[in-house]
């Protein structure tokens, strides 16, 4: 009986390793470029690198997308905040 509900219990979970049927599919984990490659260093008068975590519309790109650090997202976020209190990045798109 035991043996049985334990069959029950892996069919109704699925194959997949985030455990539903629901969803689906795998994933793979973006890596840190930062953590990477040592030499790339954030500053906020790289505009050319900070410019790649931004969204047309001005938005700052979220880690799970970027797939930063922690630590390396926080840094690219401060960065991004005094390049745009410079001038150098905008606040919006130059669309607007």
């Amino acid at each position: 009986m035991r043996e049985q509900r334990e069959e029950n219990f892996e069919d109704m979970m699925g194959d997949d390793d985030r455990g539903g049927k629901r969803g689906g599919g795998s994933f793979k984990k973006k890596a840190c470029r930062f953590t990477a490659d040592p030499e790339l260093k954030i500053d906020y008068k790289d505009v050319r690198l900070l410019q790649g975590f931004i969204t047309e519309q001005g938005k700052i790109v979220p880690r799970r997308i970027t797939g930063n650090s922690a630590w390396a997202q926080r840094d690219i976020q401060i960065a991004i905040k005094r390049a745009r209190q410079l001038g150098l990045l905008g606040y919006t798109s130059a669309n607007w």
